[in-house]
This record gives structure tokens, C-alpha cells and sequence, in this order.
């Protein structure tokens, strides 16, 4: 059974999730506040978060951030606010998916469904592998662990995806769309500069030398591609 935690100050909503999210065999908790809703998140494993943007105490932007910082667990935004800038603010902090208020609990569960489909993904497409090494770094696509020089990397789910999709098929060049789309899915066409902003953060955390990655080379004109000369 999945656990799902639900951070939202409108008991009404909290009320329509626990309902739909019990008939559909879910495990729901809630969190009225967010600081609270922080420290439920950083001591419990949830298969899933819902978090709404703006809160008491603590705010979703801020929550979101302390729990990427250490934890993978997939994290849908909810929020009144529909402007394009706080949709990309949703996705740059490493937000999964995002909904704007006034939603329909058809198509929040229907994304619902889909991020935990993706989380539960456990073959990568491409290449019949449990694990990934190259040179110093290795990926357990099972355990969805990886390490650098022995040392354990803490991913984002999305940040993980892009490794492995991109590990698993090393030297194919893939454009941002491409990766928008394989990664992210159709909701969000257009945000190709979202695939930059992880991109990066990927390569700050496995990369010695950002200007010359070893890595994750930048395909100029076309996108990015994982080095396939260093694959064991």
C-alpha cells in the first residue's frame, strides 16, 4: 500500500484528497503546518508528497528545498497561484509535478498515478542491467543508489531518471525535448530550460570539474549525452 502525505492548510481539500486517495488504497497523513508537515516528511518514508505552496509557518518553496536536500520522495506542488513563474519556480526546486487551484481530482490523480508509475519503474528501457559503473561511478538502478568514488550522491527522483536514461544508453545525444518529454512527460512542453537547471545540478553533485565534465557532455546544438567512453 502506498503512503501518501498530504501538506495543505484548506481542511476541504485535505478531506476530498483522504477520501479519493482511500478508495484508490492509499495511506494518507496530513499536516496542517508547514513545519510540521517539514518534519513528518524528513522522519517518515512516504512513497509520495502532495504540498501546497503556501502555508503556515513554513512555505511549500522552502519545505520543498530542505526535503530535496536529502530525501527522493516524489513531491506534487498544489497551489491557487497560476502564473508561469511559480509553475517554473515548482519544477526548478525539484518538484515532480504541479497543479494549480482549483484543480480536478480526476486529473490530480491521474498525475498522481503517473509519478508513482514512474518511481516504481525498475527496467530501464535500452539495456538489460541491474547497475551501471564508469569510472568511479556506479549506478544500482534497483536500489536506486549511486556512488562516486565509494562515496554515496543523493539524487532527486528526476535528477536520478536523467542519469540512468542517459547511462543506459551512453554516446546517444538527446535533445532537451526529448528529455522534457521522456522524463517530465507532455505536461510540460515548453519548459526545456528545466532540463538545463537539472542538468547542472547533476553535474555539480558527480562532476570534479564543471567546465570539463567526465560525465555528461553537452552535445553542442543538439542536448547532452552520457560518456560513452568511459563505460565499463
Amino acid at each position: 500500500m502506498k503512503n501518501i502525505l498530504i501538506i495543505e492548510d484548506d481542511l476541504e481539500i485535505i478531506k476530498l484528497l483522504e477520501i479519493h486517495l482511500t478508495d484508490l488504497i492509499y495511506r494518507t497523513s496530513k499536516a496542517t503546518d508547514g513545519a510540521i508537515g517539514l518534519q513528518m516528511g524528513l522522519e517518515n518514508d512516504y512513497d509520495m508528497i502532495l504540498l501546497d505552496l503556501t502555508l503556515p509557518t513554513m512555505d511549500g518553496v522552502e519545505i520543498c528545498k530542505k526535503l530535496r536536500a536529502v530525501k527522493n520522495t516524489p513531491i506534487i506542488m498544489l497551489t491557487a497561484k497560476s502564473e508561469e513563474i511559480d509553475r517554473v519556480l515548482g519544477l526548478e526546486i525539484g518538484a515532480d509535478d504541479y497543479i494549480t487551484k482549483p484543480f480536478s481530482i480526476r486529473e490530480l490523480l491521474a498525475r498522481i498515478k503517473a509519478v508513482l508509475r514512474r518511481a516504481d519503474i525498475k527496467e530501464v528501457k535500452g539495456k538489460d542491467t541491474t547497475s551501471i559503473n564508469a569510472e568511479g561511478l556506479q549506478i544500482d538502478i534497483d536500489k536506486r543508489k549511486v556512488d562516486l568514488n565509494g562515496q554515496r550522491i543523493e539524487l532527486s527522483p528526476k535528477e536520478f531518471e536523467l542519469l540512468v536514461l542517459m547511462a543506459s544508453n551512453p554516446g546517444r545525444n538527446y535533445t532537451r525535448s526529448e528529455l522534457l518529454n521522456m522524463i517530465w512527460g507532455y505536461n510540460f512542453e515548453g519548459y526545456e530550460h528545466t532540463v538545463n537547471s537539472h542538468i547542472n545540478r547533476l553535474r555539480a553533485k558527480i562532476e570534479s570539474d564543471m567546465a570539463n565534465p567526465t560525465f555528461i557532455l553537452t552535445t553542442w546544438g543538439v542536448g547532452y549525452k552520457f560518456n560513452e567512453e568511459i563505460v565499463e
